[in-house]
């Protein structure tokens, strides 16, 4: 593993949390108009930046509470050429709001009651295509292409890593992680997985960490899971197995429904949220390597305190 890699404070065993479901929540919570399931929008909307600013800040509140750490997740998981091209952002636009959502998240850190060093501020990656269904894939070529000019970005803007979210299939996230690694920074994978626990290209999760290791030399800092209930995954962890160890994050949905059902509901499951806090404590318990602990769909603050009040108690030294 790349030696500035083991810096990162969420490797260090301390708790981490992280938000819930941002776009979910502005569209369903607070009525936000959000085209393409697009939160960089707001950054260009009059008042916008100060709404993913209060989002953000509600977070963060529930970390200082609990003494944990925090990942603040960029809002730009939809900000690269294809569907920023959808929303009339070329090139440059692209650069600039990618730029600006880390500076924002870098402002939110300067006013928080927490060390710096426990804050930590990520470029969200997104697919190139639906986050639930593969459809047309890259090669690894392609798919470094492709995410090159937003890593480049965050990049430029410092990040401290790069997390890409809801990545469906081997081929996008070697190229992501192959692109940061181009970059020299330091890079998460969070796949997406179906109510089997397997990609939904049918890969399993276990030979698709392998292979992005293998495909770039154990460069990705650590892997995550999300947008998969825990019921739909928990079954294909491994206790005490060397790729489950790769695993240091869960932002899981509220729903225990499959995509194909979310897609197709009118309403927003947000499911139980105390439920959901004592499943991700049964996770924490059985792979201590868990660190970083936040939500995925359908999931806000309710959720994200309820993971916490239950978490805490098995991390050393929070209360």
């Amino acid at each position: 593993m790349i030696s500035f890699q083991r810096n990162l404070p969420q490797l260090e065993g301390d708790f981490f949390l992280t938000d819930g479901g941002l776009e979910t929540t502005l569209i369903f919570h607070q009525g936000m108009i959000l085209p393409d399931f697009a939160a960089f929008v707001l950054l260009d909307r009059s008042g916008g930046a100060q709404v993913l600013r209060d989002y953000y800040l509600s977070y963060a509140r529930i970390a200082e509470r609990f003494g944990a750490g925090l990942v603040l997740e960029g809002p730009t998981w939809r900000a690269n050429s294809d569907w920023g091209a959808r929303l009339g952002y070329d090139a440059m636009g692209l650069d600039s709001v990618n730029r600006r959502a880390i500076e924002l998240l870098q402002s939110v850190r300067e006013e928080l009651d927490l060390p710096s060093s426990k804050v930590v501020v990520s470029g969200c990656v997104g697919p190139r295509g639906d986050g639930y269904v593969p459809g047309s894939t890259m090669s690894e070529v392609e798919a470094l292409d492709y995410h090159r000019a937003q890593i480049s970005s965050f990049a430029r803007a410092e990040v401290d890593i790069v997390s890409a979210f809801t990545i469906n299939y081997l081929e996008e996230a070697i190229g992501i992680v192959l692109a940061a690694k181009e970059r020299e920074v330091p890079v998460t994978i969070s796949f997406t997985l179906e109510t089997d626990g397997r990609l939904p290209t049918g890969q399993s999760l276990s030979s698709a960490i392998d292979a992005v290791d293998e495909a770039t030399e154990r460069y990705a800092a650590y892997f995550q899971i999300n947008c998969a209930h825990p019921s739909h995954f928990r079954p294909v962890l491994e206790e005490d197995s060397h790729w489950v160890g790769r695993i240091r994050g869960i932002r899981a949905n509220a729903s225990c429904r499959s995509h194909a059902e979310l897609d197709d509901a009118a309403d927003l499951d947000v499911g139980d949220p105390a439920d959901l806090g004592v499943q991700y404590a049964e996770l924490k318990v059985a792979f201590p390597a868990l660190t970083i602990l936040g939500g995925c769909c359908g999931t806000d603050v309710r959720h994200v305190e309820r993971i916490a009040e239950a978490c805490a108690p098995h991390f050393v030294g929070v209360a």
